[in-house]
């Protein structure tokens, strides 16, 4: 089983200053320093990952609020391109409607070309749910679905087909070229992959033949029919089995007293960044398109305090932490009942210094990580009942 480690880089300390800017009341000047530190300290952590044994390298995109500070996946992977041999790549996701989807393929080759013949690039793509982010880069959040399908169709055609032309509501090409080619533009197109937030948008990648990329949000049992509809719309559209990729929130000490300590200091800043970011048990959601289930979930709580809590229980009961025995035999569980390609882990998250991120990060490479590897892949799981 390959497992990698995923950089958010965020800056949670400055979400009250920022608030309140946003608000327009009055507060302190942002000191850009802050966010420079932050940001070069888990760069500084990410080209150890290499030598410690990690499979992959992954990030993701958001922009405009201290939630994370990783405005271009692609680029920031690219400069691990040059500073690594044989570590590969994911993100965890572009968010496609945010992009023009020929600078994006274009974005996607040159990384995947420098990376050279022996590294994989998995591009996984999602269509973002913060409103503050869709506004500040000017983009309707109502047209975010429909954006993201059509954006999909003209990446995959530009990455696998030298010449083509696509017509739609927000893209039209006429045979329109990309250069430069990239090396293999099928094996660029099969690991492209698709992370989804409700349940009814599972389906949506599937039928673009993308592969199933969980970042859970809930209980682990309310995803497999979430997979078994994803499962189901690859066959009906002629594709192969495919198993997920998972990604985890992970922090591992030497006791578990102190791994429970860290878990419900740090994970709750990080669910409360969440719910800040995404203005999750908003009322707003009711008033865009395409997000009814983030509607229905507004409706549940009394607000983004309740949906905060109701989150980092969620987390700290489904996720990993513990001792290295503790956290393997939770790894090796997920891998029983979902039969999954790969782990993606966050170590960082909240405001947690760097030196205890390391010591988490060091003890699952040495101790975590052998064990890993160890798990044998299985086939994927048919869900024979979504058939």
């Amino acid at each position: 089983m390959r497992c990698g480690i995923t950089l958010y880089i965020q800056n949670y300390q400055d979400w009250n200053r920022y608030e309140a800017t946003e608000r327009g009341e009055a507060a302190p000047a942002l000191d850009p320093q802050a966010d420079v530190k932050r940001f070069m300290e888990e760069i500084d952590t990410a080209l150890k990952l290499e030598d410690q044994g990690f499979d992959s390298l992954w990030t993701v995109e958001h922009h405009v609020s201290p939630y994370t500070m990783t405005t271009n996946p692609l680029q920031l992977l690219t400069y691990f391109a040059g500073a690594t041999k044989k570590i590969d790549f994911g993100t965890m996701v572009v968010v496609v409607p945010w992009h023009h989807p020929l600078r994006l393929a274009e974005d996607m080759t040159m990384l995947h070309n420098l990376m050279g013949p022996d590294r994989k690039l998995i591009v996984g793509f999602g269509r973002g749910a913060a409103r503050r982010e869709f506004r500040q880069l000017d983009i309707d959040m109502n047209e975010s679905r429909d954006r993201m399908l059509e954006g999909i169709q003209v990446i995959r055609k530009a990455v696998t087909e030298e010449t083509f032309s696509f017509k739609g509501e927000y893209y039209n090409y006429e045979d329109v070229t990309m250069r430069p080619r990239p090396r293999d533009g099928a094996q660029l197109a099969n690991n492209m992959s698709y992370a989804w937030g409700s349940p009814t948008s599972a389906a949506v990648g599937a039928k673009l033949g993308l592969h199933p990329l969980i970042i859970p949000q809930k209980a682990w049992n309310e995803y497999h029919s979430d997979l078994a509809d994803f499962h189901k719309e690859r066959m009906a559209m002629g594709y192969e089995e495919v198993r997920p990729r998972i990604h985890m929130s992970a922090i591992c000490a030497e006791t578990e007293e102190e791994a429970e300590r860290l878990v419900r200091r740090y994970l709750p800043q990080y669910t409360d960044s969440a719910t800040r970011n995404y203005e999750l048990g908003s009322k707003h959601f009711k008033n865009v398109r395409g997000y009814e289930h983030y509607a229905q979930m507004s409706d549940n709580v009394s607000g983004l305090s309740e949906m905060a809590h109701k989150l980092a229980e969620t987390y700290i009961q489904n996720h990993v932490w513990g001792t290295p025995k503790q956290c393997i035999r939770k790894l090796q569980q997920i891998a029983e009942d979902f039969h999954p390609e790969e782990f993606m882990l966050v170590t960082r998250f909240g405001d947690m210094p760097k030196d205890i991120a390391d010591k988490s990060t060091d003890l699952i490479a040495r101790e975590v990580l052998p064990a890993v590897h160890e798990i044998k892949l299985r086939d994927p799981i048919t869900y024979a009942e979504a058939a």
